[in-house]
């Protein structure tokens, strides 16, 4: 018990021993400054409210917009209902997008974000000098009249070249420019099964079978003529080139 007892108070000397140590209070320099006249709770403030764009910049100022519309009608051409799930058309049309848009990615790194984590450009400078790549990209993909549409509502001055206008009217130019385009390939994606649809309701029709459903005859043509023409291949590769 003697040991024991002795172990014991080692213990508690060492203790009382530490305690001083850790109950001196240090120095915690702790400043939290934010960028230019902005306190840097409002900054993370307006942080996260930009945030929330991202989503409608990522479907709009892409290529997004147009490969979506694509998948929705080829769907509703085949008539399969929900398959492919929309959880499949959105990730494979996000990872098409970002096939697509990786060398417009590539040169806003290289010109706008490098340079801010490098600390060479202000925020608003690595702005300015990733826009252009983005704007050349939505340019190409953009009508002549619908650009002409929004500087005529927004009463902008006549620029001298496309790359002059500002992105308050390029991004809606875009956007319009992109559902239409869109829908046309929509049509004339939607025109072969439309055929097939036809051919059976007329066939089921002079058979006098009036209670089959066309549609039930009409899949499995449909899904077997997409699958030999390898539909999968010939779409992707049709809406990657129409970016080119």
């Amino acid at each position: 018990m003697s040991t024991v007892r002795r172990a014991g108070l080692a213990l508690a000397g060492l203790a009382l021993t530490a305690t001083p140590a850790l109950a001196q209070p240090q120095n915690l320099d702790i400043n939290i400054d934010g960028i230019g006249g902005i306190s840097a709770p409002l900054q993370l403030v307006m942080v996260m409210t930009l945030l929330s764009f991202v989503p409608a910049m990522l479907v709009i100022m892409t290529c997004f917009t147009r490969i979506v519309i694509v998948f929705h009608f080829l769907r509703q051409a085949l008539g399969t209902q929900e398959m492919p799930s929309n959880q499949i058309l959105i990730g494979l049309t996000l990872f098409l997008t970002m096939f697509i848009m990786a060398p417009v990615a590539e040169q806003v790194n290289v010109l706008a974000v490098q340079p801010a984590v490098d600390g060479r450009l202000t925020v608003m400078q690595a702005l300015e000098a990733g826009t252009p790549p983005v704007r050349d990209f939505m340019l190409k993909q953009t009508r002549e009249a619908d650009l002409a549409l929004f500087v005529e509502l927004g009463h902008l001055p006549r620029p001298n070249s496309p790359t002059d206008l500002p992105m308050r009217a390029v991004i809606p130019a875009f956007a319009i420019s992109e559902l239409k385009t869109g829908f046309q390939m929509g049509f004339f994606l939607f025109v072969p099964f439309l055929l097939i649809d036809l051919v059976v309701s007329t066939t089921l029709l002079s058979m006098g079978m009036l209670q089959l459903p066309p549609a039930m005859i009409s899949l499995p043509f449909k899904i077997l003529l997409f699958v030999m023409v390898d539909g999968w291949n010939l779409i992707v590769s049709s809406l990657v080139r129409s970016f080119a």
